[in-house]
Formats: structure tokens, C-alpha cells, sequence
């Protein structure tokens, strides 16, 4: 949120993982609009989920809604506004918008915001995060339907590193002559 506007005021583009600030639609409207002033873009990774093509092609051809699960450990959610209990039971610990989550997870949801902005917007992306007891690593499961278009995108990652490799990714779409 700090860096965002004077960066691309700078003339600069921007590559960007961590993108929860893009949850407000004001914000979002506000990049937008200066990175268009300012002959600049941002470049949103895809982070631990994938799909983008897919979400954005179905968003685009409408009536489509969408939702995002996701689990995770109990020990990746300390930090975190949920109790104790989460060691011993599986549980639903979120279930809301995208908008929220981010509000309440800061450092834990970007990829509800990704999905949701490559969609139907955060306010409109309905999330459910899981805790499991002895569970390692994340599975996000995004799924869009609308009219026409079934989706279901289901990514189990161990680590965090397919998020740095997506940065990558998008590197290489900025400078490449075929872009995926």
C-alpha cells in the first residue's frame, strides 16, 4: 500500500506477490488508474494458486461465481486471530469474502485476493479456511462457475517456494516473447 502509487508515479512497474492491499476497491482503482497515467503496469503473481487464464476467461464471459478453499496447519495460523483448540480438531476457522479474510489473515490469504481480482472481485470471492491438526503445507482449491464453464484448480504445495517461483514466472512473461 505504501510503495504502490509513488512507485508507478515513478514510472515504474511493478511485480507483485503479497497483493491483500488490492482487497479495497478504492486502492485497486487508484493503481489502476496511475499505472495508466503513468504508462506503467503492475504484474499480480500468481502466488500459490494457478489458473489465472481460466478464472479470467470465465469472470469475463459472466454471470460466474466463485469461491476459494484453503487448508493449513495449525502451527501456520499461529499469529493469527483463532484459539488454542486448532492443535487438537479440525475446523472451519474462516468462511466469508475475500475482502474479510484478508482483513483478518493479513499475511495468510494473499492468494484468496489473486484469485479473486483474476475473477469476480474480493468482495464477491467467498472463502473457507481450514485448520488440520498435523497437516503440512497449503491446498487452495478455486472453483468458478458460470452459465457455460465449470472450473475446479487444485494446488497442494508442501512449501512456500512455488510463490517465489511464480514471481519468476511472471518475470519471464515481462521480458518473453511468448507469454504463458
Amino acid at each position: 500500500r505504501e510503495l504502490a502509487i509513488p512507485t508507478l508515479k515513478n514510472g515504474t512497474s511493478i511485480v507483485t506477490l503479497s497483493i491483500g492491499a488490492l482487497a479495497d476497491d478504492d486502492f485497486y482503482l487508484e493503481v489502476s488508474e496511475t499505472a495508466k497515467a503513468h504508462s506503467t503496469r503492475v504484474y499480480l503473481a500468481s502466488g500459490a494458486t494457478g489458473g489465472f487464464d481460466v478464472l479470467r476467461t470465465a469472470s469475463l464471459m459472466g454471470n460466474a461465481t466463485a469461491k476459494f478453499f484453503n487448508e493449513k496447519g495449525p502451527n501456520a495460523l499461529k499469529g493469527t486471530p483463532v484459539d488454542e483448540s486448532l492443535q487438537t480438531e479440525q475446523r472451519t476457522v474462516f468462511s466469508g469474502s475475500a475482502t474479510e479474510a484478508i482483513k483478518l489473515f493479513p499475511t495468510k490469504v494473499n492468494v484468496t485476493v489473486a484469485a479473486s481480482r483474476a475473477s469476480v472481485g474480493p468482495g464477491n470471492m467467498q472463502v473457507t479456511m481450514q485448520s488440520t491438526p498435523g497437516f503440512t503445507g497449503d491446498t487452495q482449491r478455486v472453483e468458478i462457475r458460470n452459465d457455460q464453464v465449470h472450473a475446479v484448480i487444485d494446488v497442494y504445495s508442501a512449501t512456500a517456494e512455488i510463490a517465489g517461483w511464480s514471481v519468476v514466472n511472471t518475470l519471464l512473461n515481462i521480458t518473453s516473447p511468448i507469454v504463458f
